[in-house]
């Protein structure tokens, strides 16, 4: 039977999931049962790949795996960039195919079909992203910095971010789950949150596919996005 829902919490089965991508997971879940409005640092590469994009354009990819493709699999909202949880392979395989499609475009006869893609960030192997919180903030006066902000495995000395990074001024330490905090208007948020142990994630194909498609749509959109974007439901009994 089909149902729709808006997932903004992520149920314990999917914690358990996210949690098993950590060196720690019993450590990580036992922090969210303590604490479950804090975010965590959690390496990509084993368990889920993630792949970011401005916050618009992201959003255009995820309408289109959900009207016209397989669904999604978890999505969170960050700093402006739009998190798409992949399978893993996923942030190695992707840009080449970008590369190969722009490329098959420049025949002369047409122009590339990804002109209008911006950069898509691709964290595989080696990377770390901050993970939101499983269940919504209270909103507080400062929180910790949530998911689209880059940890490497180890920690360098405390640095100033660079334009347009989204890492944290002070990386947590190795094996550490907590992160510094920074303005609530930095908050993350699921727009798809994990909901088993086992979520469908799509692979590179499919985020190809969703990316050519929204840079098509982009020229038909209205730069102004719809009063109630944020309330879009997904029909999760969709995804594969």
């Amino acid at each position: 039977m089909s149902s729709a829902w808006n997932a903004s919490e992520v149920t314990p089965d999917g914690a358990a999931w996210l949690a098993s991508a950590g060196t720690y997971p019993r450590s990580t879940l036992a922090l969210w049962e303590e604490r479950p409005d804090a975010p965590v640092v959690l390496p990509c590469g084993s368990v889920f790949d993630v792949v970011g994009a401005p916050a618009m354009f992201g959003r255009r990819m995820l309408d289109r795996l959900w009207d016209d493709g397989p669904g999604s699999g978890p999505v969170a909202q960050f700093r402006g960039r739009m998190l798409l949880f992949a399978a893993p392979g996923t942030a190695q395989r992707l840009p080449a195919l970008l590369e190969w499609e722009e490329w098959g475009g420049r025949d002369g006869r047409e122009a590339s079909r990804t002109d209008a893609v911006p950069p898509l960030l691709c964290h595989g192997i080696g990377d770390a992203v901050t993970v939101p919180a499983p269940s919504r903030s209270t909103a507080p006066t400062t929180i910790a910095p949530s998911a689209g902000s880059t940890a490497p495995t180890t920690a360098p000395p405390a640095t100033e971010p660079s334009a347009g990074s989204t890492a944290p001024a002070t990386a947590p330490p190795a094996g550490s789950t907590a992160a510094a905090a920074v303005p609530a208007r930095s908050a993350s948020r699921w727009l798809v949150a994990p909901d088993t142990r086992q979520p469908w994630l799509p692979g590179p194909e499919v985020l190809l596919w969703a990316a050519v498609r929204a840079a098509r749509s982009a020229v038909r959109i209205s730069i102004f996005p719809p009063a109630d974007q944020d309330a879009k439901v997904y029909d999760v009994s969709r995804r594969r």
